[in-house]
């Protein structure tokens, strides 16, 4: 019977007091009158679009202690408010779409059951781990990118330390007024030039040519007009290491510069090889890069920002391989082994469809439409030109990614919000549409990733929004993710320079929680590792254009699988010369994955919050930073309690699609509900080949959980900082206020 109820349903509450996952969490209970009692069994997830999940969970029903209860399914929909720095969500404004239960059950019956749930729900705190959303879901509706680019770049190997420094094209070299001299603007490397010399910060070492392409020599002292910032880039480097002096190489890395897309492979001397357990491959060992080679082709096979690249030897040539065309015995190697991190890689694998559904899950936020403001500047006169196969236009020379619609519109996509103006300069303001034919733009323009910010839903005061990973870069191709469309998009060189994204040089790597970081400017022997735009306040050169602020985090040091494997935690790489034993932290730490949380570039908005759970003004924010700490910041009413546990019930119902409720006995035969009664499944094979589905992915969600947790024990997140200033600079004068960043 169709029920259609307004409620806030208790499907995957946790408590706010632990984030542990407990095995006896499920099923939850609900009194009702006279001493009756409701139970519901951990749910099914069936899909996520856009920001609303659907699924359905099994029911029991008793009207009183002795009775036997009657059993049935509910189906429901749900709005997801995410926050995936904590891996945490809430569940708001269910609805119960169907209901079917045993045919003893009356209308009233059902309206009682489902205004009791009503009322008694609505006093809980919901909150959900996104991991156990994901290995839920069975439905895996991902769009697909059909049309990126995968030619492979320039894969340089090297043997011994070195330093992969990449200019955007020629170098540009501009007066930086901050620093008082000239420097090369189109890198993420500090390249300033001082008496005609150029001195090049890489590897924590400076380094001196006479051009900035090629030629660097270590250098133990630098020019006098350097040591202030020099002294910078120290003070920085010891905050962002926790107070720490950074060690640095022994051995001077080789400095190797690029104007075009490239890799660098290393290894600590020449490849050492051991095998993959239970396959036919092996891996390099000292290395912190994917490298492998299969027995059986003899072929090398190494693993760049998502894609496959393989050659004959590790000096190449080098071709592309498709994800579902790689040697089967990837698909074998072992979960919590130390390679398993290219399992997200491999496809059909567990891990390839979590990754996929993981680029369906947004970052949620609730903005305040008098507080959120954008700063749009153009490098002079605004320049647009049109997109293929849409009736839009894209700014060249613009600070944040602005579109020009069909109807004389200008909107511009900032820190995951849309704002509107009908004048191309602004002012702006917050956006409650998208611009028309968003969905069409082509991967090969530098606008692609802004169709991945979507609006839910607004009000006078708020407008919903939410961005998935593709505007950070996460794209669906085939049978798994990838980092980056392929494609080289030119950047806008005037005054000023605004880059644009990039797919590879900095060694991307996934990982299930962070999503991709960056392994760039490491080198061997010592466990220093920097990125030239985050030493010093002067200078914030970036790639990632599209998403304001935001760059990739540290892949860390050693850090280089066990990932879903039950055991967790960092690899120990057998070679003797790579500090990989220090502790590691996805927050704080010795590794750097993701210092202040700054994946979630809400966090940067003023009027932007990602964990307000309630939309009604009254009770949502002021204004101001967002702040997602944990506990919920107070509304100035009574903490709601979690949810009791039905602790003398065991977990082991489950609602199947075709509405029936299965059960798996003490011998381990699946039972299904009739009449009231448990009989054997009319189809058990079937049956139980379903239920084997579900505990896999409620033991997959689990162990994910609890891996999360061991790295990030305290689930918490600081008030984050102010914007930091920086940016590219102008050839003489002041910057603009936007910053020298493509957003």
């Amino acid at each position: 019977m169709k029920k259609t109820v307004l409620f806030t349903l208790l499907i995957l509450i946790r408590p706010l007091t632990g984030f542990s996952v407990d095995p006896d969490f499920w099923p939850k209970e609900i009194p009702a009158e006279k001493g009756g009692i409701i139970t519901l069994y951990q749910p099914t997830l069936e899909e996520l679009k856009g920001n609303i999940l659907t699924g359905r969970s099994a029911v029991s029903y008793k009207k009183s202690a002795k009775e036997e209860p009657t059993f049935g399914v509910i189906w429901f929909t749900a709005t997801l408010e995410t926050d995936k720095d904590n891996r945490m969500a809430s569940l708001q404004q269910f609805k119960i779409t169907n209901s079917k239960f045993a045919t003893d059950a009356t209308p009233e019956q059902l309206a009682s059951l489902s205004k009791t749930i009503e009322t008694e729900v609505l006093k809980w705190d919901i909150d959900i781990s996104l991991d156990q959303v994901l290995t839920s879901l069975e439905s895996n509706k991902n769009l697909n990118d059909p049309y990126l680019k995968n030619d492979p770049p320039e894969i340089i190997y090297m043997n011994k330390p070195a330093t992969l420094v990449t200019i955007d094209g020629d170098p540009i070299i501009k007066m930086d007024d901050k620093m008082g001299m000239e420097r090369v603007v189109n890198t993420s490397f500090l390249i300033a030039k001082v008496d005609g010399r150029f001195y090049t910060y890489a590897s924590g070492l400076w380094y001196e040519s006479k051009d900035p392409l090629s030629g660097q020599e270590y250098v133990k002292s630098i020019p006098s007009k350097l040591e202030p910032v020099h002294k910078q880039i120290q003070e920085s480097e010891k905050q962002n290491n926790d107070g720490k002096t950074l060690e640095r190489p022994e051995v001077p890395p080789e400095v190797i510069v690029r104007t075009k897309p490239a890799e660098l492979l290393q290894t600590d001397g020449e490849a050492q090889y051991a095998a993959v357990e239970g396959t036919s491959l092996l891996y390099v060992t000292n290395t912190l890069d994917d490298i492998f080679k299969d027995v059986g082709t003899q072929r090398t096979f190494v693993l760049l920002s998502g894609r496959w690249f393989s050659a004959t030897s590790l000096k190449g040539p080098w071709t592309y391989v498709p994800a579902n065309e790689l040697p089967a015995d990837f698909a074998k190697i072992p979960a919590g082994s130390e390679k398993d991190g290219v399992l997200v890689s491999v496809a059909g694998t567990a891990e390839a469809e979590e990754a996929k559904t993981e680029a369906q899950i947004p970052q949620t936020a609730k903005v305040d439409r008098s507080t959120a403001k954008v700063d749009v500047q153009f490098d002079g006169t605004p320049k647009f030109t049109p997109i293929d196969n849409t009736s839009l236009k894209v700014a060249e020379n613009s600070s944040v990614t602005v579109i020009q619609t069909a109807d004389g519109r200008y909107f511009a996509c900032d820190n995951g919000i849309w704002y509107v103006s009908n004048v191309a300069t602004g002012p702006y303001s917050v956006s409650n549409e998208r611009p028309s034919d968003l969905e069409k733009i082509p991967p090969d323009n530098p606008a692609y990733n802004t169709k991945y910010v979507y609006i839910y839903d607004s009000t006078p005061q708020y407008v919903y929004v939410g961005y998935t990973p593709g505007y950070m870069g996460t794209y669906v191709y085939g049978p798994t993710v990838v980092y980056g469309t392929g494609y080289y998009y030119r950047p806008w060189y005037g005054v000023y320079y605004y880059p644009r994204p990039v797919t590879y040089g900095f060694g991307m790597s996934y990982n299930p929680w962070t999503g991709w970081s960056m392994s760039f400017g490491m080198s061997f022997n010592t466990g220093w590792y920097g990125y030239g735009g985050v030493h010093v306040g002067i200078h914030f050169g970036g790639y990632w254009g599209g998403c304001g602020y935001y760059r990739p985090p540290y892949r860390g040091w050693g850090y280089n699988g066990g990932y879903y494997g039950p055991r967790g935690g960092p690899n120990r790489i057998n070679s003797p010369n790579i500090n990989v034993n220090r502790p590691v932290n996805i927050n704080t730490g010795d590794i750097n994955i993701n210092r202040n949380h700054t994946n979630n570039v809400y966090n940067k908005v003023d009027g932007a919050r990602s964990r307000d759970i309630n939309r009604t003004p009254d009770r949502g924010t002021s204004g101001g930073k967002p702040s997602t700490s944990r506990p919920k910041p107070s509304t100035g009413q009574t903490p709601r309690p979690a949810a009791p546990v039905a602790s003398d019930k065991a977990n082991n119902i489950y609602a199947g699609r075709d509405g029936n409720v299965y059960q798996r006995d003490n011998n381990g035969n699946v039972q299904q509900r009739d009449n009231n009664q448990w009989k054997p499944a009319n189809n058990p094979s079937q049956s139980r080949s379903n239920i084997d589905r579900s505990q896999q992915q409620r033991d997959r969600g689990q162990t994910r959980d609890m891996n999360f947790n061991q790295q990030h024990p305290s689930r918490s997140t600081p008030t984050p900082s102010a914007r930091p200033a920086g940016g590219s600079r102008p050839a003489g004068g002041a910057r603009p206020a936007g910053g020298g960043r493509r957003r």
